[in-house]
This record gives C-alpha cells, sequence and structure tokens, in this order.
C-alpha cells in the first residue's frame, strides 16, 4: 500500500492557510505538514492530525529539513507589514524556497497572488507578481502553478472586514476617484476550491490562472455590501485624500492595521481585473459564486461562528475552555458578566438558567423586562405575551417570551436568540465552565442606529444583566438544596 502523498503548506497560520488546511484534512486523501514560526499558533484541533516544523524561508537549512519527502508545496507567505523593504524580502524568500524545494525533489509549488499588471501596479502587487515569476522561472526543474487574485471575500478576510465596517458605520462617505477602479472579487470558498484542485490537475507545465467572479469596483462592492445588510449608503468621490490620508482613514474606521491599510489602498488604484481564461479551461467544475452571494455568506459565517457554534459542539467531555475572547469578531457588540458558582453542579446552575422567563419572570428587575416586551408590543413584535412551553424544561426552537432558543447543550450551555425589534441581532448566552457561570449578551448592530441602541441600554444592562446572573445562581443554589441526596453504602 503507497503511503498519502505529502503536502506541505506554508502560512498555515494566515487567513487562507489556516482554512485550507482544514480543507485537506477535511478530504483525507493526502498527509499535511505545516512550516510555521510558531507551532503554538497552529489551532490546537488540527494539532494531532499534521506534522508541524518550526521555521521560515529565510533559513536554506530549514528550508531542505521542512522540504524533505514533500510532494507538493503551497507558497502562501508574503513580506508586507515587515518594514519599507518587503519587496526585498518578498525576491529573497521566493528564491530561498525554490531552490530547497528543487533540491528536495518537490515535484509542485502552487501559489497564490494577485491580480494586476505590472504597468501599473501598485508595490505590493508588484511584489506578488515578482514573487510568481521567481517561483516559476526553472520550469525544467520543477512546475508552478500560480492562481492569482483581486479581492477576496470571507469572514475575517481584510478585504471584506474594510467594506463590512465602512458600510456599517458610514451612512455618507467621501472617498478617492479611485474607488471606481475595476476589479474582480472572489470568494473564499472558490479560492480553496481552486488551491485544492491544483493538487490534482493533470498539467505538464507551468500554468498561471487568473481567478474572479463578475468585475466590479470597491464603491459598487460598499453599496452592495450595505444594501445587504438593509442599510442606505451615499458615497461621494472627492480629488483631494492621498493615498495617507485615506490609509488614516480606514485605520480610524476599520479594524485593519496601517501597513495593510497602505498596501490596499495602493493597490485601489491599479486595476485587478482576469487576464486570462485558464480557471474556466481547467478547472471547469469550480463556477465562482458572485460578489452578492459572497458578502451573504461571510456574514452568515460571521454570526454562525461568533454565536451559534463558538464554544464545544458537543455535550460530551470535559467542559472547554473560554479562551480565544481577543479573537472574536469586532462585528459584535458584547456585554459579558462571569459570577463564580463554587461548588455547584453545573447541573443545577443549567437547571436555573433554563427556568427563566415565562410566569416565574426574570426576578428582581421584572418590571423592566415587562416594560421591555410593552415596548415590544408596541412595536408590533412579539412582547412577553407568548411565555414559554413548559415551566422548567427547555428544547431548541421553543420561544420563551420574545427570545428562541437557538443552542442548548444540557449542563453546559444556553443560548437564546432575540425575536424582540432590535436594530440587529441580539442573543443571550449562559455558559458554564470550570465553576464559572459566564453570562454573555452578543449584539450585532445594524448601522449606526444600531450602535446608538446598544449604547443607550448599556446602563439598563448593568442593573438587569448582573441581576440576572447573580439570581440563577441564587435559584441554582435552591435547586441544589432541594434535589435528593445519593443513598450512602449499606453496611
Amino acid at each position: 500500500m503507497n503511503p498519502q502523498p505529502l503536502v506541505m503548506i506554508t502560512g498555515a497560520t494566515g487567513y487562507i492557510g489556516r482554512r485550507l488546511q482544514e480543507r485537506l484534512l477535511a478530504r483525507g486523501d493526502c498527509a499535511v505538514r505545516l512550516l510555521v514560526r510558531n507551532r503554538h499558533k497552529v489551532g490546537g484541533g488540527v494539532r494531532n492530525q499534521v506534522e508541524i516544523v518550526e521555521g521560515d524561508t529565510f533559513d536554506p537549512a530549514g528550508l531542505d529539513r521542512a522540504l524533505a519527502g514533500v510532494e507538493t508545496a503551497y507558497y502562501l507567505i508574503h513580506s508586507m507589514g515587515a518594514g519599507a523593504d518587503y519587496d526585498r524580502l518578498d525576491r529573497q524568500s521566493a528564491v530561498n524556497f525554490r531552490d530547497a524545494a528543487i533540491r528536495q525533489g518537490v515535484k509542485r509549488i502552487i501559489y497564490l497572488g494577485g491580480l494586476g499588471v505590472k504597468e501599473s501596479a501598485s508595490k505590493h502587487l508588484l511584489s506578488r507578481i515578482e514573487t510568481g515569476e521567481i517561483l516559476s522561472a526553472r520550469p525544467g526543474e520543477i512546475q508552478t502553478i500560480w492562481f492569482r487574485a483581486g479581492v477576496i471575500i470571507g469572514s475575517g478576510s481584510a478585504s471584506f472586514e474594510i467594506i463590512r465596517h465602512l458600510a456599517q458605520k458610514l451612512p455618507l462617505m467621501v472617498t478617492p476617484r479611485w474607488i471606481k477602479t475595476r476589479t474582480q472579487p472572489i470568494a473564499v470558498d472558490d479560492v480553496l476550491a481552486y488551491l485544492v484542485a491544483a493538487l490534482n490537475l493533470d498539467y505538464p507545465g507551468n500554468l498561471v490562472v487568473d481567478i474572479g467572479s463578475e468585475s466590479s469596483d470597491f464603491r459598487a462592492m460598499l453599496l452592495k455590501a450595505a444594501e445587504i445588510m438593509g442599510l442606505r449608503r451615499f458615497i461621494i468621490p472627492v480629488p483631494v485624500l492621498s493615498p495617507r490620508l485615506s490609509s488614516y482613514w480606514l485605520v480610524l474606521f476599520t479594524p485593519v492595521p496601517y501597513a495593510i491599510a497602505a498596501a490596499l489602498v495602493e493597490g485601489l488604484r491599479s486595476e485587478t481585473l482576469v487576464q486570462n481564461d485558464h480557471a474556466r479551461r481547467f478547472f471547469p467544475q469550480i463556477q465562482p459564486i458572485s460578489y452578492e452571494e459572497a458578502v451573504k455568506q461571510a456574514l452568515a459565517e460571521i454570526e454562525r461562528q461568533q454565536v451559534l457554534s463558538r464554544w464545544c459542539d458537543s455535550s460530551a467531555g470535559v467542559i472547554c475552555d473560554i479562551g480565544g475572547e481577543e479573537e472574536m469578531s469586532s462585528a459584535f457588540l458584547r456585554d459579558r458578566r462571569v459570577v463564580d458558582c463554587g461548588d455547584l453542579p453545573p447541573a443545577a446552575v443549567f437547571a436555573a438558567a433554563s427556568s427563566i422567563g415565562g410566569e416565574r419572570g426574570w426576578f428582581t428587575y421584572n418590571f423592566l423586562w415587562r416594560m421591555r416586551g410593552f415596548i415590544d408590543k408596541a412595536a408590533g413584535g412579539y412582547g412577553l405575551n407568548r411565555g414559554r412551553r413548559h415551566p422548567t424544561e427547555l428544547r431548541i426552537g421553543d420561544a420563551l417570551d420574545f427570545w428562541k432558543v437557538a443552542d442548548l447543550k444540557p449542563g453546559k450551555r444556553l443560548l437564546l436568540a432575540a425575536q424582540m425589534k432590535v436594530p440587529g441581532k441580539a442573543w443571550l448566552e449562559f455558559d458554564i465552565q470550570k465553576g464559572q457561570l459566564i453570562q454573555t449578551a452578543h449584539f450585532y448592530p445594524n448601522g449606526v442606529w444600531g450602535r446608538l441602541y446598544w449604547y443607550t441600554v448599556l446602563p439598563l444592562h448593568a442593573l438587569v444583566f448582573g441581576d440576572l446572573a447573580r439570581s440563577i445562581l441564587a435559584r441554582a443554589r435552591e435547586l441544589a438544596a432541594s434535589a435528593p441526596t445519593e443513598p450512602g453504602p449499606s453496611t
């Protein structure tokens, strides 16, 4: 039985690299090795499924060790943000990697670069083009499949985060004229589909494959994203915003750092359009989705990952650690309360959280909840009239006043999705971990009004949510005290 071919991913802790390793592991037809600077940055869920080699592309001897036995290597790294001479570092990195791959008998390099033509490319895009040319410069000794993509749309991508933040926060945008520069965005899932399909591509030589969906410009992309989010936005292009001022503007309203903002702004001045039809010819099974569908998928993924399945997916086993708060998407606003459960059993705390609402009410500040229910009813919402199906038991999909049970893991987690009238989407989560009750109100604001609403009700949150967590623990103590004790051993 032949061993599985060994595939290596560089940039494995980056945006594309993390998603690519999951795709390859899900296929199960290859062994995966990761080249990383710090093995602790590799997600815990895949550490026991991959081989991890620490090193970088500026150490030729280390590269020889990392590439030994590799059949295909993904090159997904660049030095943007490493300083003013990042283009020189990119060139040296590519030379080192290509030469080490040849020495170790690697058959194929798969590289993801950027769309653009050398005559009009920005410094950043020119560096990506030069990297592809270097990796492809010795065709008789190693094959290079070079994908070129424009704006990548997916939850967490730098381009999408800029689009989402600007559309969410600014009803009126004053922008540079080159916001009308043409580009061809592509969904991150489509990028991954091409990268994975290239593993088994039956083609003998080097190949450059331009990938993208429909042609658009940044202005149209902003307006379409706002429309999908139910927002109306106005954009006024002006000729006076320099690239530096534009970069500071992005830093102010979006989460991207200056170095990335500056490179992206510079890149927006150059058209990034598909120059060949190789994607259609050599990968006809892949049909890129539209920009609109890509945005919808990205927004749904933010909601799904950050709320609906943010913690453990299984109710069995050891309770997971809450960690990773710093990695959560800035799309959400949160009010988080942590209270110590002491020696209370998780089952009692969960039962207490599951008994709120309905005829029992919402503890001390029940009058404020009733007032909120009245306002909701007056606005055409459910109000508190629905109550609950059962006084103590809940099922996924159950109505609970103006909430709906979105997720339930007995003894561990209860997630309620708001069905009240709010300018956005809201959830209330009760998570039991390591002797603590973590109560979190999650809010995904819809534009400026959503953010204004959130900060307006924060003073009430201090009263209502603080009391709610403490009252749930008080109720849990009552339940624990009234629970029948286990009989002792017979003598």
